[in-house]
């Protein structure tokens, strides 16, 4: 008796709360992109990862662009630096020498800032006076050579060195060869040179 009172109300409970309780079924799924939606995205995926790609060209052609100017300018500075030479004895610029200056015109021409210092060597053979004066004599004939295309005298400052500052050691053909010339030295405007066009 004592067990059916207990054991009633405890069936009565399992079964109530069998009926009653226990996990709640699932929600159904969430419904799935329509086909529009799923273009619209697809679509505006692509459109930014063109967006990227051509961004990242346009700055490669940049650093390209700037990396081309770089060379085209430290090409032109190797120009305006580059020496020329002169016959033995003689101040007369020769063919050689002047393609060589027109191309620095055109450099000049382009870099309206830039003032060169014309500098006038000789070899060794002549008195100190003699090729000092030599030397100036190329200094200002590669001056005026320079300031007949229509380059401002007042960009150039010619300067003579004689035989001081040879190129070459040697009391031979060879190094006498080097040693007569005419250099330049880039003394404004360094940071404006500019390729001829």
């Amino acid at each position: 008796m004592i067990v059916r009172r207990f054991l009633v109300p405890v069936l009565a409970a399992i079964v109530v709360g069998g009926a009653c309780g226990g996990d709640p079924p699932p929600p159904p799924p969430p419904p799935g992109p329509d086909m529009d939606s799923l273009r619209a995205y697809q679509d505006s995926v692509r459109s930014a990862e063109e967006a990227r790609r051509r961004a990242e060209a346009e700055a490669a052609a940049q650093r390209a662009a700037e990396a081309a100017r770089q060379r085209a300018v430290a090409a032109a500075r190797t120009t305006l630096e580059a020496i020329v030479f002169f016959d033995y004895d003689m101040s007369a610029v020769r063919d050689d020498a002047a393609a060589l200056l027109r191309q620095k015109v055109a450099i000049l021409r382009a870099s309206p800032q830039v003032r060169l210092r014309i500098e006038g060597h000789a070899d060794e053979r002549g008195s100190t006076e003699y090729n000092l004066a030599l030397g100036n004599r190329r200094a200002e004939a590669i001056r005026q050579f320079l300031t007949g295309f229509g380059l401002s005298e007042n960009r150039f400052e010619i300067v003579s060195f004689g035989e001081g500052r040879p190129l070459q050691q040697g009391a031979n053909e060879a190094a006498w060869t080097r040693n007569r010339r005419g250099q330049f030295v880039i003394s404004a405007g360094a940071n404006a040179i500019n390729p001829a066009e």
